[in-house]
């Protein structure tokens, strides 16, 4: 956010319209393996979700939505309010529960569907057919099969290692070899055939007959690919860190990617009323990420800069800055996201030292490899800046993406065994010079603090006896990522009971914001919002004061300085820790404000 800019975005909708309901709306995000398990096998399940409607209604988000199963066999789609469809892909036939979705989704709720259109996974017929047809055949021209290179074709078609380690290609038994971004499981679709884009497109009718709101889109930047080229080896597709600014890398962010959103929104979502939307996972250059939510395309992109940001001025208002352009320029809204099922907590993130390195979670991801034990965690900062990255958030103009757990406070869990890893970014690299994965913010939720489980005996044997209310009291299985201990101190029961917790701190926030949203989604700086000129902030890094207002007079303060610093005139409506006795803003801490 610099200083001589004073106004950040201009954009005004003069009323609320009800089909844009998602231009600013709060999104609670599901990881449904990790939220509830109502069957006793140590899994989440849909039952789960649904039962868990009056905890998130009491929240206060204006919305719910629901992440799929990472699980390279198996297709689930995914709803608000959630609910869960699993379905099977054969020539475009689907197969969807019964009675799916429930009456009260259907009146109480939006609801979206998650899709990752970039990989199918093995068991699809369709890939069985190709491996039966052979090299050359229509069905093959689905996927991405290719000769390999060398004397036997015994060498992959190029060096690309994927996203999750290992080589991006698998040779099949007749010699050729298939590209997978992601796990062998995962065959890539080849996007130039033109039966994937006709059975897409008739998937993304079904759904939205079917009443679906919208759709989550992961790797949205990834479907497009050109490997008619001599260059391929040059590039990774592992990183998304080096993609060219002119979208010309040959599997990720390449311009003829929005050819097939402008051919959904054109040949489907503008054929419904009101519109379908969809929001995209693009982890792509900030300065590209507008493309993808052109009301042209998909409406919406995440916006993933404070999910990489650290605690500091500089880099928070930089991750404001870029999101907003990229909303004023898309002429849609931003998505704000601080944590997902992909990144380190934020909690921990902010708890750990806040130091620069060249590629994000840096520190984080060191820390989780070595099962914390590399860095201290200081938990009472990373509370302490949580709180205040919350309300920085949830006053910016868009939507904002609440991740299961973090309304709880919940830091990362570090020192999950080697051997409960269930990640395949942890499992498929050379674990002490790679990453440890994922897992540490997909551990199941705690519920019931009294339901403690024995995590270990002292021969360190693992032995399952309760899971803080994730699984029936009578369940024999464990849990399927083991339970820290200290869960139990951030149980949803023991802070639904107190007044200062976390739990009741996001839901006085999300009410507050509700209650103050306008319609209106410019917003200006304050004369506040500056420098301090000093290392003053987290860990020696220049401090400052972000300080932005909204047209209705709503603002928010946020002090990264060791000084207080003084208010604006106004109201003060909530603070995300006490102000001084002179009523100054402390350090770490945000402030809400109606302005006079």
């Amino acid at each position: 956010m610099a200083e001589e800019t004073q106004s950040i975005t201009t954009r005004h909708d003069a009323e609320i319209d009800p089909a844009l309901w998602w231009r600013q709306a709060v999104v609670y995000q599901v990881y449904p393996r990790s939220f509830q398990d109502t069957t006793g096998s140590g899994l989440g399940d849909i039952n789960g979700i649904t039962g868990r409607i009056p905890y998130l209604r009491q929240l206060a988000s204006t919305r719910s939505g629901c992440r799929p199963s990472t699980r390279a066999n198996s297709r689930t789609a995914a709803t608000t309010w959630p609910t869960t469809v699993t379905w099977i892909r054969s020539s475009a036939r689907w197969t969807t529960s019964t009675g799916w979705p429930p009456p009260r989704m259907r009146q109480t709720s939006k609801w979206w569907w998650t899709s990752c259109p970039t990989t199918a996974p093995t068991c699809n017929p369709w890939f069985r057919q190709a491996l039966a047809d052979g090299p050359g055949s229509p069905a093959r021209d689905r996927y991405i099969f290719r000769d390999g290179k060398g004397p036997n074709g015994d060498e992959p078609p190029t060096r690309w290692q994927n996203h999750f380690g290992g080589p991006a290609w698998t040779r099949v038994d007749d010699g050729q070899w298939y590209l997978h971004m992601f796990t062998k499981e995962q065959p890539d679709w080849n996007w130039r055939n033109p039966d994937v884009c006709a059975d897409f497109l008739e998937t993304l009718r079904f759904w939205c007959d079917h009443g679906v709101d919208g759709f989550r889109i992961d790797v949205a930047h990834g479907l497009a690919k050109d490997l008619d080229r001599d260059d391929l080896d040059d590039y990774v597709v592992m990183s998304t860190n080096d993609m060219p600014a002119d979208g010309s890398h040959p599997v990720l962010d390449r311009d003829k990617v929005h050819d097939i959103y402008r051919e959904w929104r054109r040949e489907v979502f503008n054929r419904y009323d009101p519109p379908r939307f969809a929001v995209a996972e693009a982890w792509v250059r900030p300065e590209r990420q507008y493309l993808y939510a052109s009301p042209d395309e998909l409406g919406q992109v995440f916006n993933f800069e404070f999910a990489k940001a650290d605690w500091t001025f500089d880099a928070m208002s930089k991750a404001i800055d870029e999101g907003l352009a990229c909303a004023e320029r898309s002429g849609s809204t931003s998505t704000w996201v601080m944590s997902n099922h992909d990144v380190p907590r934020h909690a921990t993130r902010y708890a750990l030292p806040q130091v620069p390195t060249g590629e994000y979670h840096q520190i984080a991801n060191d820390w989780l490899l070595r099962d914390g034990t590399t860095y201290i965690e200081d938990r009472q900062a990373g509370a302490l800046r949580a709180r205040a990255a919350l309300m920085l958030e949830m006053a910016l103009p868009g939507s904002a993406y609440v991740y299961q757990g973090e309304e709880l406070g919940l830091f990362e869990v570090a020192d999950i065994p080697w051997d409960r890893i269930e990640d395949p970014s942890g499992l498929r690299t050379s674990r002490a010079q790679s990453t440890k994965g994922r897992d540490g913010c997909r551990v199941p939720l705690p519920w019931v603090a009294s339901d403690v489980p024995e995590t270990y005996t002292s021969d360190k044997r693992h032995v399952h006896a309760g899971s803080f209310g994730f699984s029936p009291a009578v369940s024999d299985a464990e849990p399927h990522l083991p339970q820290p201990a200290w869960f139990k101190d951030f149980a949803m029961d023991i802070q639904d009971a107190d007044d200062g917790s976390m739990l009741n701190f996001y839901r006085r926030v999300l009410r507050l914001r509700h209650e103050m949203q306008t319609p209106d989604t410019s917003c200006t700086l304050l004369p506040e919002n500056r420098p301090s000129g000093m290392r003053d902030g987290a860990d020696g890094q220049p401090g400052g004061v972000i300080a932005y207002r909204r047209a209705n007079g709503w603002a928010n303060l946020t002090n990264f300085g060791a000084t207080p610093v003084s208010l604006p005139n106004g109201e003060v409506l909530l603070s995300s820790a006490p102000l001084t006795d002179d009523g100054r803003l402390p350090q770490d801490t945000s402030v809400w404000m109606r302005l006079r």
